[in-house]
């Protein structure tokens, strides 16, 4: 049986909801990664220091780094508990609806930093709603409903017309642009 330490070695977690520390700074938030790495003293080494700032950059939230995560926006405090599951340096990585409150251009930052992610050796798994997302930037897919496996396997495999229309029954219906859509967008 691991210990939470050890296990916090081997897999980092971005939950759909988070907890936001009262008063803690972005770098601060991020230098909560390094707490399974830290020595016994508790303090951070250069190597912690030097992840803190590498998932910062890879975040792009470093001109953030002396904010108060409450003056954040939600998608920049987002992408601040995404550089802490960064800067944890783990193997596994799991992210629950990690674009949520992203515009669209950091969720493509995202995707494609997840991919960089896979070519480093790690294991990415991510759960996402959005079908078009998950079918351009995953390897492999898994359909759930109801708690059950549906379907599983590449994008090709699972992305079919017979398992969408029977999964996601927005497929069945018939879909008018002109019926939602009151007038042109500003």
């Amino acid at each position: 049986m691991l210990s939470s330490r050890q296990l916090a070695r081997r897999l980092s977690l971005l939950p759909q909801h988070h907890l936001t520390p009262e008063g803690s700074t972005v770098q601060e938030l991020v230098s909560y990664g390094r707490n399974p790495w830290l020595s016994l003293w508790g303090r951070l080494s250069a190597e912690d220091n030097a992840r803190v700032n590498v998932a910062m950059n890879q975040t792009r939230i470093n001109h953030l780094a002396v904010r108060r995560l409450t003056e954040l926006s939600g998608g920049q405090r987002q992408r601040a508990f995404l550089a802490m599951v960064l800067a944890q340096n783990t193997p596994v990585v799991l992210l629950d609806e990690p674009t949520t409150y992203l515009d669209i251009n950091h969720q493509v930052d995202l995707m494609r930093l997840m991919g960089e992610l896979r070519t480093q050796g790690k294991t990415v798994v991510a759960v996402l709603h959005d079908l078009n997302q998950a079918s351009r930037y995953c390897d492999q897919l898994v359909v759930m409903a109801n708690g059950h496996v549906m379907a599983q396997g590449t994008p090709e495999e699972v992305m079919t017309p017979g398992l969408l229309s029977e999964q996601y029954s927005a497929w069945k219906r018939k879909y008018t642009p002109s019926r939602y859509l009151a007038g042109r967008c500003a």
